[in-house]
């Protein structure tokens, strides 16, 4: 019997890994280094049972949207309602639900590389053809060339990550405006990628509003510690969020879930000082590589990308894991030849990652 044919496209995609290898010191996925506080996991082991478990979980998720929008709120002229959020199993599926709505056949998704490898991934699975623009040399963005292309290609979706993933360049105000001008001019949606944006010394999220074409997306995984629980979301106009109600999933995001994202907005102040930990760490270990024979960029996020001078990206990493130092090795992607980026742990675990690079650049 012949075995049933996936589409041609699917066929010709890689899949898309992150290397899982037994190590003490785990840098290489962008996760937070510490649990959520422990009020967190003991209110919410408390809640949970009084869940109806025999029951479909609230469908609209109502009232993790409606805190959602009074959290996010405060950065948005005029606030926001539950109308204008949209949360899904993890930032990802956001992505695959915009892409359902307003990408798929005839239509075109734009990004510049390199970038999160997942904004050209889940647009080709769901059949839209991705047109992929290039970076400066320093991984910054030529507005006028983007704007250009923008203009030419006419996408239906355009993705700028901010910061971006995996370069932590951070696009300004005035950058995002210009293309965000451009997008509406072609009747197209800016989605910002803000996975690290509480990491940044700005958030689009100012620029969102009922006559812009602009969504920003977030998640729970970086700095609420909750990797883990898969929850990410979106703030936009409420016709936006609307279309996205249409396509996804009923009940796709089930009553554990809804509940965890609700109590965990309950520790705003832990969060906050756990972002300041971590962009202090940020700047100690950048300062720690200037002194290394490495080439890094500015960061805005909870990471760091570098590239050896003298030595592969291969070999590096290679080093670093008989060290049982993981990092995230980007050498094969777009733009990247050679370049590693590190996740920033506890002060002792970018200790240790600092003394293995030292030893293995020699």
């Amino acid at each position: 019997m012949a075995r049933p044919r996936v589409r041609d496209d699917v066929a010709l995609m890689p899949g898309y890994h992150s290397p899982q290898v037994d190590v003490r010191v785990r840098l290489n996925t962008n996760e937070a280094p510490d649990a959520p506080p422990p009020a967190f996991t003991e209110s919410l082991a408390v809640a949970m049972r009084g869940l109806a478990w025999n029951r479909y979980p609230d469908r609209s998720a109502a009232a993790l949207r409606s805190r959602i929008a009074e959290v996010e709120g405060v950065a948005v002229h005029g606030g926001l309602s539950l109308s204008n959020v949209f949360a899904a199993n993890g930032s990802n599926e956001v992505l695959q639900t915009l892409c359902l709505a307003y990408g798929g056949a005839g239509r075109t998704v734009l990004t510049h590389e390199p970038t999160y490898a997942l904004h050209s991934h889940i647009a080709r699975v769901c059949g839209t053809e991705v047109v992929e623009g290039p970076r400066n040399d320093d991984f910054t963005l030529d507005v006028a060339e983007v704007v250009s292309r923008v203009h030419s290609v006419r996408p239906a979706i355009t993705f700028l990550c901010s910061p971006n993933n995996p370069t932590g360049r951070l696009e300004d105000r005035e950058t995002v405006l210009e293309v965000l001008a451009a997008v509406e001019s072609v009747d197209g949606l800016l989605v910002i990628d803000e996975a690290y944006g509480q990491f940044s010394p700005w958030s689009a999220l100012s620029l969102v509003d009922e006559d812009r074409s602009i969504v920003v997306t977030r998640t729970y995984s970086k700095t609420w510690s909750a990797a883990a629980l898969r929850l990410g979301y979106l703030v936009g106009p409420t016709w936006c969020v609307a279309e996205l109600d249409k396509v996804v999933l009923p009940y796709h995001l089930d009553a554990l879930k809804q509940l965890a994202g609700l109590l965990a907005l309950d520790h705003l102040n832990e969060m906050d000082a756990r972002v300041a930990r971590l962009v202090e760490q940020r700047g100690r270990v950048a300062n720690a590589l200037d002194s290394l024979e490495v080439d890094q960029w500015p960061s805005s996020a909870n990471f760091i990308l570098f590239r050896p001078r003298h030595r592969s990206g291969d070999q590096v990493w290679a080093g670093l894991v008989e060290r049982s130092v993981l990092v995230r090795n980007c050498a094969s992607w777009p733009g990247l030849t050679d370049c590693l980026r590190v996740t920033l742990g506890t002060p002792d675990e970018n200790d240790e990652f600092l003394a293995a690079l030292g030893e293995v650049l020699g």
